[in-house]
């Protein structure tokens, strides 16, 4: 049974890409990730995709051993050109927030390549933890 408390749908056909940050029981704590301002990265993600994405805090992605969790989500037309949500894993150096930022501005997943250095955040969840996200 997962340990989210809420459920975070997409929604389907979304215009513009989805940020999810996961801020559960790990993500988004000093006591697991003591050496990053937590708040400061989730407004930095906030203000500065606030023009071309979704940006939104779920409670827990259920993937703790990879503190702190981002999941991109494609736009539609991102999607319709073959992009699928990218789980990103250990972001937990501005540099990487960061280049999450530019990656999204863009377009995303589907519609832009991601910075190169981002293939050492990105990892598949299972699929039950997928399929919850979906839902």
């Amino acid at each position: 049974m997962s340990r989210r408390s809420q459920k975070a749908a997409p929604e389907t056909g979304a215009v513009r890409p989805t940020v999810t940050v996961c801020r559960g029981c790990c993500c988004g704590t000093a006591q697991k990730i003591p050496r990053l301002d937590h708040e400061a990265q989730l407004t930095d993600l906030r203000t500065s995709l606030a023009r071309v994405a979704t940006v939104r805090c779920t409670d827990c992605l259920d993937a703790c051993e990879r503190a702190n969790v981002i999941v991109t989500q494609p736009s539609a037309e991102g999607r319709k050109a073959g992009g699928r949500p990218v789980w990103l894993g250990q972001v937990n150096d501005p540099n990487a927030a960061a280049d999450i930022t530019t990656w999204v501005e863009n377009g995303g997943p589907g519609l832009a390549d991601p910075p190169g250095n981002l293939d050492l955040y990105t990892f598949s969840p299972s699929r039950r933890v997928r399929h919850e996200l979906e839902d």
